[in-house]
């Protein structure tokens, strides 16, 4: 009498076999991976990250390129977001159509600051920053220019948002009452600082444009114009 089949051998079988199949495929990535120079793979991921960059800067630096983005327009702080009825009510709604307007312009001027700090960035990077974010997630280099940056970039934002929010009258107001909500709790203590909320939404924008470039690249390496570019994302 034949030995009973195991009703679940075919299905075992058939998964090895897959897995067995995706081997070539995963030795091909990683050899394709390293075949690039060191040079050629630093050479295509500078290239990528300077063309996020430009484009990014460019993007929110021209007029209007955050009040007229839906994506990376600065709203209102949240306790003037929940006012905003009231102030209008009161008749103060230019007032605060005034500081969105401001607060927005401010993000934007401040972009031409931010093209020297990346460049800088760029230089510092090592062969190990590089290696990790060629295999990192889609946002690996955005969040490794975050880390590289960000207070550099504050440093450099705060000034241009204080000189434009300065000029509206809500401003100064904003920040007397929402600091002393803030001490109970009624604010968050991030956003208790008009100055200080504005540069982290620029900032924040930034770094999303820069994020949406970096996924574009890895998503479509062929479609890039440069081949550099085409040559180390493709090998990804």
């Amino acid at each position: 009498m034949p030995a009973r089949r195991h009703p679940l051998r075919p299905l075992l079988a058939a998964v090895a076999g897959s897995a067995l199949l995706a081997l070539p495929c995963a030795a091909a990535w990683s050899a394709s991976l390293d075949a690039l120079s060191p040079k050629d793979a630093s050479s295509g991921l500078r290239a990528a990250l300077a063309q996020g960059i430009d484009r990014s800067i460019a993007q929110l630096g021209a007029p209007d390129g955050f009040l007229k983005n839906p994506k990376f327009t600065i709203p209102l702080p949240p306790a003037l977001e929940k006012a905003d009825r009231a102030l209008r009510m009161v008749g103060m709604s230019g007032d605060a159509d005034e500081l969105k307007t401001a607060m927005n312009h401010a993000a934007e001027s401040a972009m031409g600051e931010a093209k020297p700090v990346f460049k800088q960035a760029l230089q510092r990077m090592t062969v190990t920053d590089a290696k990790n974010i060629l295999t990192g997630g889609e946002d690996s280099a955005t969040q490794y220019f975050r880390q590289a940056t960000s207070a550099q970039l504050t440093q450099k934002f705060k000034p241009i948002v204080a000189r434009a929010t300065a000029k509206v009258k809500l401003g100064p107001m904003y920040d007397k009452y929402a600091g002393k909500a803030a001490q109970f709790g009624l604010v968050k203590s991030e956003d208790a600082n008009l100055d200080d909320y504005v540069t982290t939404k620029a900032l924040d924008g930034l770094f999303g444009a820069i994020a949406d470039e970096e996924r574009a690249i890895r998503k479509d390496p062929v479609g890039q114009a440069s081949s550099i570019i085409r040559k180390v994302f493709g090998a990804l």
